[in-house]
């Protein structure tokens, strides 16, 4: 459903009684806001489009960036109500506060922020994810909160004496909101390991981590810095006036909104696919990439491409993330663009992708021999500390636009495949598997390379387009619900009872296509490890 589709007498009565829903996720690119009714159909939307920054050596996003893109994100959700309705809203049944997890918010006691926010995009902190994985004997990947806050301990940062309180982006902005100090466990789980029999953090592993900080800086506390964890569906605090007036600067929101346990963007995507559930999955593309098992049984081998995380319930989930998503195939899709707009073509941006993913399909399998990379940034997944997207081809390959743009779609999803191969080799089970973001919008091409990808069926339902955004409101309005049902009985018997989904099965041809394909991507990874000494930044 759409909301050309929706009865604006009846939105206007939810949206002025206070029965919509609101959810807001930080994304990397882009904040995004959806509100969403009592049938948690979309109802109307915002959207505020901002950047990371490189400073220092660090990627970043300033405070001040936060909160002008929220403001900004809720200013467009108030003009689409208006614009749709003919209402403001003054008030709603929930709010949700989502963002990318993991990185690195350290305050002082006064709560002012002691070095810029690092985002999960860093790929500095690798002694310290590898020490705390070798002590822990769980994986602790370099973007998780734990891994910066231990790498500025062992490179005797100043600012360590003075840190009284860590947090994500989505759990600051929460608590600035509402008071509260919270995170939602799936946000959580990627600060530090949950213990899915407690929901809380795993305190056997703190007791091993709390040691290892006290030897070099005496006296501090893990456990004392980090937020308290809340399960999907517990209360965590309400909209203050303070809170109500850093959203709202035009005073029209009134103070006492109850908010949800704040989330990260994985957590949203699986409630966005309906992929809570045990052996339930999900992709995720966008900035990055992700793929999202959730598990029956602990896996067997502690895998540094594997993340152990939760659902927004607490139960525990195998996360393959790919630092590197659709970034660089929106650049050309850009490029594409302004020589369509420079020969006089009107075609719009969702046209152009679709042309563009559309032609993929015309090419051959294997990629006709060549070879796309898409890392603007470091891949763990495939052992690169940094990363310079790269087109190559040997004389004889078959260079044409299909060709190009079919390597393209398979640089997005060739990292993703090479950790999924580990979870098959750990003989995950996953009995449907469902793909979501921007680059699904376009049905067919992506679907299809996807599956090809991963040799598995990928399913794309009604709202993949939905994404992140609505998946927090999801969350927001299952607080009124989890009194009463799981979350996963919630998403199957209200939200997702009667969603349709599309499942394409994988085609031989592609499958084999792309397992010669990647063979040649693993032997050229060489070129990703030595281009960054050979191509130098533009400010460097």
């Amino acid at each position: 459903m759409t909301t050309a589709d929706i009865d604006p007498g009846r939105a206007r009565d939810v949206i002025e009684t206070g029965r919509a829903s609101l959810g807001i996720e930080f994304g990397s690119t882009n904040i995004k806001a959806c509100l969403i009714g009592p049938d948690y159909t979309p109802l109307a939307s915002g959207s505020h489009a901002w950047e990371n920054e490189f400073v220092d050596g660090r990627w970043t996003y300033s405070l001040e960036a936060v909160w002008a893109g929220l403001q900004a994100c809720y200013a467009d959700l108030v003009t689409d109500v208006q614009r749709l309705y003919d209402v403001t809203p003054t008030s709603f049944r929930a709010i949700g506060i989502s963002a990318m997890m993991h990185g690195y918010l350290a305050f002082d006691e006064a709560g002012d922020l002691l070095v810029p926010f690092r985002t999960w995009r860093n790929t500095s902190t690798g002694p310290a994810a590898v020490e705390l994985t070798e002590a822990l004997g769980f994986n602790i990947p370099q973007r998780w909160s734990i891994a910066h806050l231990y790498q500025a301990v062992l490179d005797e940062e100043p600012h360590i004496g003075r840190i009284a309180a860590l947090n994500t982006l989505a759990g600051y902005v929460h608590q600035k909101l509402t008071g509260k100090t919270v995170l939602g466990v799936g946000d959580a789980s990627g600060v530090f390991p949950i213990d899915p029999a407690t929901g809380g953090y795993d305190q056997r592993m703190l007791a091993i981590v709390d040691p290892l900080i006290d030897a070099r800086v005496p006296g501090l506390k893990l456990e004392k810095l980090l937020p308290e964890v809340l399960p999907a569906g517990a209360a965590a605090g309400d909209l203050t006036a303070e809170g109500a007036a850093l959203l709202d600067p035009t005073g029209a929101l009134k103070a006492g909104v109850p908010f949800c346990p704040p989330e990260g963007d994985a957590g949203t995507g699986m409630v966005a696919t309906n992929s809570v559930a045990r052996r339930t999955g999900n992709v995720s593309v966008g900035t990055s990439a992700f793929a999202m098992v959730v598990l029956e049984h602990p896996l067997e081998q502690v895998h540094e491409e594997i993340d152990v995380v939760t659902t927004p319930a607490g139960d525990a989930v195998a996360m393959v993330h790919c630092n590197n998503g659709a970034n660089e195939l929106s650049a050309w899709a850009g490029l594409f663009g302004r020589f369509a707009q420079a020969i006089g073509s009107g075609v719009d941006q969702d046209g152009i992708f679709a042309a563009l993913l559309n032609e993929a399909l015309a090419g051959k399998a294997d990629g006709g021999g060549l070879l796309s990379f898409n890392n603007l940034a470091g891949e763990p997944v495939a052992g690169l500390p940094d990363g310079r997207p790269m087109v190559v081809r040997a004389p004889d390959s078959s260079f044409t636009l299909a060709n190009f743009m079919r390597t393209q779609v398979y640089a997005v999803f060739s990292t993703l495949s090479l950790g999924m191969r580990i979870l098959d080799a750990e003989k995950v089970q996953v009995d449907r598997l469902l793909a979501h973001g921007g680059l699904f919008r376009t049905a067919g091409p992506a679907q299809r390379i996807l599956a090809a990808a991963l040799g598995a069926p990928v399913a794309v339902g009604e709202t993949a387009g939905e994404g992140g955004p609505w998946g927090m409101a999801l969350l927001a309005a299952y607080l009124d619900e989890a009194g009463s049902k799981s979350l996963a009985q919630f998403l199957d018997e209200e939200v997702f009872a009667t969603t349709s989904t599309s499942v394409m099965e994988p085609a031989r041809a592609d499958v084999d296509g792309f397992s010669v394909y990647l063979d040649r991507y693993r032997r050229a990874l060489e070129l990703q490890r030595v281009a960054p000494e050979a191509v130098l930044p533009v400010n460097s």
